[in-house]
């Protein structure tokens, strides 16, 4: 009964571990794993932010470049305004009065004809209407000397208005200058500007000087003239000769 039993036990656990045997085994293929690795996702991380950063860095040098382009687009920008124009008339009305300049001009060639014919010696021969009509001569040069010098201080003063209006428009123009060259351009006219007041003070003091030259030699030509003409009022024969003179016609 016992050997019964137990073969009837031992076919049942075979007939059991047979489908076990002879089913599949199932397995998750590989590909279908995640895995995970620190090191090289921050590897990846770094690496990103490096290209970030350069990318960062180009449009800043971009951007550096774009505004030196700017800054020299404006330092090369001419200034809108000039004052040469208005500079150079207010010197040609100036030059124009001394060009004017009455009887004896600024010529030096001239002047030595005048001051060898009309003053300093006084010729012994010449005839008392001859004196007299240099003297009349160095007269006039004289007159003419002073109206020339109130002509010119007349025209300098006139430049005066002038000159105000164009230093106010280029001190403006230097402050509001965008570029290095806007700036030297103010200044440079700002420089003409001083240059033409400079010429128009150089005008006043030269046509001073005329006048008060012409003044000068007119009262020293005028003493010798004197002296000549007293010289010949005392020659004997030649000045005053006591005479006979009859005022009254008597009756006889």
């Amino acid at each position: 009964m016992k050997l019964r039993r137990s073969r009837a036990a031992l076919l049942a656990a075979s007939m059991l571990s047979i489908p076990l045997a002879l089913s599949p085994i199932v397995t998750t293929p590989a590909y279908a794993i995640i895995v995970f690795d620190p090191s090289n996702y921050a590897q990846n991380v770094l690496t990103a932010a490096r290209s970030l950063q350069q990318i960062t860095n180009q449009i800043t040098s971009l951007q550096n470049e774009a505004q030196m382009l700017i800054n020299q687009a404006r330092n090369l920008a001419s200034l809108p305004y000039s004052s040469l124009q208005q500079l150079q008339q207010s010197v040609q009305r100036t030059q124009q009065l001394l060009q004017q300049a009455q009887n004896i001009a600024y010529d030096v060639q001239q002047i030595d004809r005048a001051f060898q014919t009309k003053y300093g010696n006084v010729s012994m021969s010449a005839s008392d209407q001859q004196l007299v009509a240099d003297a009349r001569s160095r007269w006039q040069n004289t007159v003419g000397g002073l109206q020339d010098t109130m002509r010119v201080q007349a025209t300098v003063v006139g430049n005066i208005d002038t000159n105000r209006t164009q230093m106010s428009a280029l001190v403006g123009a230097s402050q509001s200058a965008t570029g290095a060259l806007q700036a030297t351009q103010a200044g440079n006219q700002l420089l003409a500007l001083q240059a033409q007041q400079l010429a128009d003070l150089t005008a006043v003091v030269a046509a001073n000087g005329r006048a008060q030259a012409l003044s000068d030699a007119e009262r020293a030509t005028a003493a010798e003239q004197g002296r000549e003409q007293r010289r010949r009022f005392l020659t004997p024969g030649t000045g005053y000769q006591p005479g006979h003179a009859q005022m009254f016609h008597g009756n006889n």
